[in-house]
């Protein structure tokens, strides 16, 4: 967190404020901030609400016109804001827009977390430019132009205050993962597009609160990514896809099964469970989307990948966004 907050500071944009929300951490970080940075903005909650709950709680205190949610395991380039801010500027349509992420450790490669600019096929199968699965490409310049994405990593996403509440702000049945990408798909359900702005540079380390291979991990990427299939599609289509989905939910457990990776089986199984458990919560989920909905399916979809980027990767072996572009429709 130091790092980040010395990083952030030396900022060349000339008018934020640092709000921390600090999830009941145990390791004195609330008392080193105020030691260290009294000028910024700390929430102390009572307990661990997640990234979604967090990020949620300190909206509520800035006083902005953007809201930008940055991980503190990051740096971030001196201009890295002014860039994001004009880039919202250029177009009151968008809603949303991230930074080109890079490795902090391999600063020539892009970050598993949002690279440069995320997208999505059709089941809820995440990727990026720059990184397919655990593909991670080196950056040679070939994302540097800025175009629309499906979603804006929430390792460094800025958001206009008024849409995000507009919008029931993160989604906090998530707790973690994904809660970005069901906010960017309920902005473009609003009528609003999701931007990547590569001149803008974060480096950040990644998995540092939950490691890559972990249960909880697994659990939550997988559950998540069903509660979207389940809830932000119309019902037709949420019950077809979401039943081809279960195709590759049974693969992913087999595929875990034979290479013994316990953590990733159960993971599935967690959420599969947690699916049967909590319809009413999906409803809700449905209810909600319905209400701020002003745009359908097939003008969402426009913006994904018509075909299955796992099938793309694991079986035709292809490696990266412009090999999965290139094949798309």
């Amino acid at each position: 967190m130091s790092e980040c907050l010395i990083s952030l500071k030396k900022s060349n944009f000339n008018s934020f404020e640092i709000i921390i929300s600090d999830n009941s951490s145990t390791d004195g970080s609330q008392q080193w901030i105020k030691d260290n940075h009294p000028d910024v903005i700390l929430i102390e909650n009572k307990k661990n609400f997640g990234y979604a709950g967090g990020c949620n709680i300190g909206s509520e205190k800035a006083r902005g016109q953007y809201l930008i949610f940055l991980n503190n395991d990051t740096t971030q380039d001196p201009d890295w804001i002014l860039h994001l801010v004009n880039r919202m500027d250029s177009n009151i349509l968008i809603g949303a827009a991230q930074p080109k992420i890079l490795n902090y450790y391999k600063k020539n490669v892009f970050d598993y977390a949002g690279g440069s600019g995320g997208y999505m096929d059709l089941f809820c199968f995440p990727f990026a430019r720059g990184r397919l699965f655990l593909d991670q490409e080196v950056d040679k310049g070939q994302y540097d132009n800025p175009q629309k994405c499906f979603w804006a990593s929430g390792t460094a996403i800025i958001v206009r205050k008024k849409l995000f509440i507009e919008a029931r702000k993160f989604e906090e049945v998530f707790f973690a993962h994904m809660e970005e990408i069901d906010l960017c798909w309920r902005f473009q359900a609003m009528g609003y597009e999701i931007w990547v702005e590569p001149k803008s540079k974060v480096f950040h380390k990644n998995a540092v609160s939950l490691p890559m291979n972990s249960q909880k991990k697994y659990y939550l990427n997988h559950r998540n990514s069903l509660i979207m299939i389940l809830s932000n599609y119309s019902i037709p289509l949420s019950l077809y896809l979401g039943s081809l989905r279960l195709i590759f939910e049974f693969i992913a457990f087999l595929y875990a099964i034979k290479k013994l990776d316990y953590n990733h089986m159960i993971g599935i199984l967690k959420s599969g469970l947690w699916l049967v458990i909590n319809p009413v919560t999906i409803i809700k989920k449905r209810i909600n989307f319905k209400k701020i909905r002003r745009v359908n399916d097939k003008k969402i979809i426009e913006n994904m990948t018509k075909n299955s980027i796992v099938m793309q990767h694991y079986l035709f072996r292809k490696k990266t966004y412009s090999d999965i572009v290139s094949k798309k429709d």
